[in-house]
């Protein structure tokens, strides 16, 4: 049970965090950064990291094969 508890917080959390990252890259200063310095900024890139692997990793938790 908390198995399942701490894969759906990861999935809910990596959610939340994508759509944070989506959000600041879809921003005027976010393509601004883009524009002058041909990437996001380290913030917006570390939302978008974070938010995927935490995703990830709680659909694997939840999906995964029980050992």
């Amino acid at each position: 049970m908390a198995r399942k508890s701490i894969a759906i917080g990861c999935v809910f959390f990596g959610a939340i965090l994508l759509y944070l990252g989506y959000g600041k890259t879809q921003s005027v200063m976010g393509g601004l950064s883009k524009v002058f310095s041909g990437g996001y900024s380290t913030e917006t890139m570390t939302y978008l990291i974070g938010g995927a692997v935490l995703l990830m990793t709680g659909l694997v938790i939840l999906f995964g094969k029980k050992g």
